[in-house]
């Protein structure tokens, strides 16, 4: 593809610092904090609320810090994922109102194996 706009090259630079991003942000049981405030339903408003933090910040400290850009962007694919999440959820929810379709619960025992190894076999819950 002949970019206008090095998007290629920018998409792959981007790639590489959300990468980083998990070297450097998982606690020791190798969660990060962004997983469990999305879990407790917040996951839209801080995502973009942290977008907005680092659009309003960029330029004023240290500089025009591209990092701060590269955050931007690494907090609105987050946006994005809790977006499709979300939206998943309300089909399957409409699709089988009562939950007994399995396939949510499969996806996320994919996603998450180690939580779903210590749950209550019983309750099907965290």
């Amino acid at each position: 593809m002949d970019y206008k706009f090095n998007e290629g090259e920018l998409v792959q630079q981007l790639k590489e610092y959300i990468d980083a991003t998990y070297d450097g942000h998982y606690s020791k049981n190798k969660f990060q904090s962004t997983e469990f405030i999305i879990d407790c339903g917040h996951g839209e408003g801080f995502a973009l609320g942290n977008v907005l933090k680092y659009v309003q910040r960029y330029g004023k400290k240290n500089g025009k810090n591209r990092a701060d850009l590269l955050k931007v962007l690494h907090y609105a694919v987050i946006a994005l994922s809790v977006h499709d999440e979300e939206v998943e959820k309300r089909v399957l929810q409409s699709i089988d109102p009562q939950g007994k379709d399995t396939y949510w619960a499969d996806r996320e025992k994919q996603k998450h194996p180690e939580i779903w190894q210590q749950m209550d076999p019983k309750h099907n819950q965290y």
